[in-house]
């Protein structure tokens, strides 16, 4: 078998190109289910009967468990063959859609994004590793430049297609449209793609570090999502999540440190370039995803937009981007790339500060320019910066450089969504206080019911105001936030000397 791996020669014709669109489908599907749920998640929380800061756990969840499986890639490849790994997540990813889909409590419904999470966390990094497989050498910087689009036409579609069927159908849906596309690319999988399976090899794994990424990550994000609900350190289960993360991210540092053959390979920490870039990343990336998150959300819980409307808006990043993609590209290898990563993110933070001008009075495209506009920064910070930070390792290490990069990145966003909602609805209690507190209930009252209202309707149309205000304040303020670490992201990354290495397309597959 072995042999037989080593003298497998590039696909031709259809076959190569039936065989491209499967790995290019499945990617567009995993990376669509990043987003698809952001703009459903006020129909979720309705549906359900829980809040909407209880709804995002569909979101975080699905990253976290995500983030855990990529470091697992390498190895379940090598002990499975690299197509039947692939094929087995396709069918995983889509067995799990259909039980979220089904789902009728919050319980099951996380429980089943986990499962989405953990089965679709290989594909991205096996597509793109097949693809080079079954592509000749001088077809291959075309397949990927096929394969990138589908991760940036996703989060544009994400949104819009979430909305849509939201509104139109029923949130369960959105993920049953995965049933058709599943079953299309394992099929594809298991026709076209079963002569390039990968040797197997009989290679052990590093189970105490998985089993403490597992421990530390799950109790750190499990104390962000319940600690508002609990008053944080008043509650001792609180404090033992916080203890069991806590060392258990040293005992693991430590492990991963001293191990032969590490889960996550920390050792790439020690060159300044990729730890630097990879720090800003996530910190950026934790900003950006937060407010993918909030907006739809505030949109439709506060300004009375549909789902579809909603994603209308929080689409409008992605337009932009796709076309300054390739523009960014080109710009990297002739400029400093470290000029380019600082002006991408302080583009970030200006429509940040935009966005800090929105009230509950704004209209659409007032609220859909910033989100325009941040579409051309986006580009500029993501494709240097993996230039900077796996042009910084040496070459052997370009592959576990970038499984830890995407791994932070993913659990960045999870965690900093986790974050920016919690504050949202503290600072919005705050805001609320403070208005509040201003009001003349008695000029109010007397003026209201003299053109006629009740008193009922009075205190309920009051009421509605003040909450209405103060979300919108509450949104200011952690967009302001916002801005400032971006700007802390974007002075950064001059910590990180400049590449001395040029890294190609795919080089980390």
């Amino acid at each position: 078998m072995t042999g037989k791996a080593e003298e497998f020669a590039p696909l031709t014709g259809a076959r190569l190109i039936l065989a491209g669109a499967v790995l290019a489908l499945t990617n567009f599907m995993v990376v669509l289910d990043t987003t698809i749920a952001n703009v459903s998640v006020p129909h979720i929380a309705g549906s359900l009967a829980i809040s909407p800061s209880q709804g995002t756990w569909i979101i975080t969840s699905y990253a976290v468990a995500e983030a855990i499986c990529v470091p697992l890639t390498g190895w379940l490849a090598a002990r499975f063959g690299t197509v039947r790994t692939f094929t087995a997540g396709v069918i995983g990813f889509g067995i799990f859609s259909v039980l979220c889909g089904m789902s009728h409590t919050l319980t099951m419904l996380v429980i089943c994004r986990i499962g989405q999470g953990l089965c679709g966390g290989p594909l991205m990094p096996l597509s793109q590793t097949l693809l080079f497989r079954i592509f000749p050498p001088q077809q291959r910087a075309q397949a990927m430049g096929v394969w990138a689009m589908t991760t940036v036409v996703a989060p544009i579609l994400g949104p819009i297609l979430g909305g849509t069927i939201s509104d139109n159908w029923s949130w369960h849906w959105i993920f049953f449209i995965n049933i058709p596309v599943v079953l299309l690319c394992a099929f594809g999988a298991m026709r076209v793609l079963k002569s390039a399976e990968t040797p197997v090899e009989h290679s052990r794994i590093d189970g105490i570090g998985l089993s403490l990424l597992v421990l530390w990550v799950g109790a750190l994000q499990l104390m962000l999502d319940l600690g508002r609900e609990h008053d944080w350190f008043g509650d001792p289960m609180i404090v033992g999540l916080g203890l069991t993360a806590g060392i258990g991210l040293a005992i693991f540092l430590v492990w991963e440190l001293t191990e032969r053959r590490p889960i996550v390979d920390l050792s790439v920490f020690r060159h300044r370039g990729f730890t630097f870039a990879t720090v800003a990343l996530s910190a950026t990336y934790a900003a950006f995803f937060a407010s993918v998150v909030i907006i739809p959300q505030w949109l439709q819980v506060s300004m009375g937009y549909t789902a579809t409307y909603a994603g209308y808006v929080t689409a409008m990043t992605g337009i932009a981007a796709v076309f300054m993609s390739p523009i960014a590209a080109k710009l990297t290898g002739k400029y400093d790339p470290r000029l380019l990563v600082c002006g991408g993110i302080l583009w970030l933070a200006a429509t940040s500060l935009l966005r800090t001008e929105w009230t509950s009075g704004s209209d659409f495209w007032t609220l859909a320019l910033p989100q325009l506009l941040q579409g051309f920064g986006m580009p500029f910070f993501f494709i240097p910066l993996t230039t900077i930070a796996l042009g910084a390792v040496e070459p052997e290490e370009t592959a576990s450089a970038a499984g830890v990069m995407s791994f932070l990145r993913t659990v960045a966003g999870a965690l900093g969504t986790t974050v920016a909602v919690s504050l949202w609805d503290d600072r919005s209690r705050i805001a609320r206080s403070e208005i509040v507190a201003r009001l003349n209930p008695a000029d109010v009252t007397a003026t209201m019911e003299a053109n006629g209202f009740s008193l009922d309707q009075v205190r309920a149309m009051v009421d509605r105001l003040v909450e209405q205000e103060a979300m919108a304040v509450a949104v200011n303020q952690i967009f302001f936030l916002s801005a400032l670490i971006f700007v802390v992201a974007a002075g950064m990354i001059w910590l990180s000397p400049r590449p001395q290495r040029v890294v190609g397309p795919g080089a980390s597959h």
